[in-house]
Formats: C-alpha cells, sequence, structure tokens
C-alpha cells in the first residue's frame, strides 16, 4: 500500500502504544482502538493496520522504537500526549484547515442525520443479517434481529425498518410500491455497495465490523 499522504513517521507512537494494549500484538482491523485512531488521525484504518504489522519487522527505526519505550509505558504516554499538542490531534478541524481530505471512510462511522442510531457501517452489518433471514422473519421480534441490536446499540425496530428498506431495493423481491422513509438514500447506497455482490465477502466485512462494537 502507497504512503498515505497525512501519514507522518511521529504516528508510530500511536501505533505502538495501540500495539501494546493487552492483548499485545497486531489490533484486528475494525477493533475500536483502530478505527478511533483512524479517524482522529483522517487515515482510513486499513492503512494504520498494514503499517502496525510493521512495528514486528527488524529495521533500524522499528528497532529504535522499541528500545525507546517497550519498557518504558510513561515515557509514551508523554511523548504522545506532546505530539498530539503539537500536531493538532486533539483540534484536528484547526489542523486539517486548508488540506483535501478523503472523508468517504469516515462518513460510514458518522451517524446517520435521519437516525442517529444507524450509521452506514450498521447499515452494512444488517445487510448481512437480511441476507440471512426470510421476508417474514424481518421483524423486531425475531432473535437474531434483537441480538444484533444489543450488540450495535440500536432498537430492533429500527433495524427491522432498515431490512424493509432493503426489501425495497432487492430486485428479487420486485417491490413495485413507493417507499417513503428517510433511510431510503442511505439504505441504498449500502445496497449498491454490496446488495448484488458475493454474499460470503458481505458475511466476511460484517464479522470484522462487529468487531468494533464487542
Amino acid at each position: 500500500m502507497a504512503r498515505h499522504p497525512l501519514w507522518n513517521d511521529e504516528y508510530w507512537l500511536l501505533l505502538l502504544q495501540l500495539y501494546q494494549k493487552k492483548p499485545m500484538g497486531v489490533k484486528p482491523l475494525y477493533s475500536r482502538g483502530m478505527v478511533d485512531l483512524s479517524l482522529e488521525l483522517h487515515i482510513p484504518p486499513e492503512f494504520l493496520h498494514e503499517q502496525m504489522f510493521k512495528l514486528r519487522m527488524v529495521t533500524p527505526h522499528i528497532k529504535r522504537l522499541w528500545d525507546k519505550y517497550a519498557n518504558n509505558p510513561r515515557r509514551l504516554s508523554h511523548d504522545i500526549q506532546t505530539l498530539r499538542k503539537m500536531n493538532g490531534c486533539g483540534n484536528a478541524q484547526a489542523f486539517y484547515e486548508g488540506v483535501d481530505i478523503n472523508e468517504s471512510f469516515e462518513k460510514d462511522w458518522e451517524p446517520l442525520a435521519c437516525e442517529p442510531s444507524l450509521t452506514l457501517v450498521k447499515l452494512t452489518i444488517i445487510l448481512d443479517l437480511y441476507f440471512q433471514l426470510t421476508p417474514i422473519t424481518m421483524v423486531p421480534e425475531t432473535p437474531e434481529i434483537i441480538d444484533l441490536g444489543k450488540l450495535i446499540k440500536t432498537s430492533p425496530k429500527v433495524i427491522a425498518e432498515a431490512m424493509r428498506v432493503f426489501q425495497y431495493c432487492d430486485p428479487y423481491l420486485n417491490r413495485e410500491d413507493v417507499l417513503i422513509t428517510p433511510l431510503l438514500d442511505a439504505c441504498s447506497e449500502i445496497w449498491h455497495r454490496y446488495g448484488n455482490g458475493n454474499p460470503d465477502s458481505l458475511y466476511k466485512l460484517a464479522n470484522e465490523l462487529k468487531i468494533y462494537f464487542k
């Protein structure tokens, strides 16, 4: 993967601190720590995840990092605090003013204006469950919907409503009725991304995304 334009070598400290959190090692791609750091830095988690793997490589730069911080977490925390103050991590709007930032991945994690309990990421997970149910079971009382609601902190009623919209998007159901719902645009976007693709790929992605909520 090519170097990201917003990557700074000082960010190795942030990755090292995350790497050292128990259980020590490379964190899952969509773990909460990885996603939160990517949103803070405006750098996709895929890039940070690949960078984190490099912490296991034996290079002069990585070796110096480990020699300096491996047994000194207080110094690492202090230097990270200084880094955040210097480069504006705590004030992203000011720091990135005038910088062209591709926020496509960030928008996936932002609450929907029409339904704050949902995000595009949550809709992706809901779509995966949609393909595992039949239309008659896409109701708030279905155990799988209740369990998913607990995981992603969204009411079963809202999940069932999203599935109703996915039914409208599903060409195999051939729904011709007019649907008026504020969720239509967001659900349509997720359907266009994944609805006509490989369900196994969606299943794998959904399971990876669920890690963020655990």
